[in-house]
């Protein structure tokens, strides 16, 4: 996007023969000698772990629980209030396979 350097409107491009910049508001013209392109690239946000990432997981008690992906029997847990207080607390698993590490929630 161009701006108008005199009323600083959009500029509009015109196809009829010869191509130019335009403004609508005042009598500004550019004609357009070459192919004008430019490129901004935006930083990715780093995306946290909801759940805390690995420490989170370092004191965490296991129970019986069938991983879903490996079919483990045993799968370490924690509950956490990811809702109002009115609902019930959402109770996450990681498979305690360390060649699986699955992880799935319930609730």
């Amino acid at each position: 996007m161009l701006f108008c350097p005199q009323c600083s409107n959009l500029l509009l491009v015109q196809n009829d023969g010869g191509q130019m910049f335009y403004c609508q508001t005042c009598p500004y013209q550019f004609n357009i000698q070459s192919k004008l392109t430019t490129r901004k690239m935006l930083d990715r946000k780093e995306v946290d772990d909801v759940l805390g990432g690995a420490k989170a997981w370092e004191n965490v008690d296991s129970t019986e629980a069938t991983c879903p992906k490996c079919e483990h029997e045993r799968a370490y847990f924690m509950q956490i209030q990811i809702r109002s207080a009115d609902e019930p607390s959402s109770i996450f698993y990681k498979c305690c396979n360390q060649d699986c590490e699955h992880q799935w929630r319930e609730g």
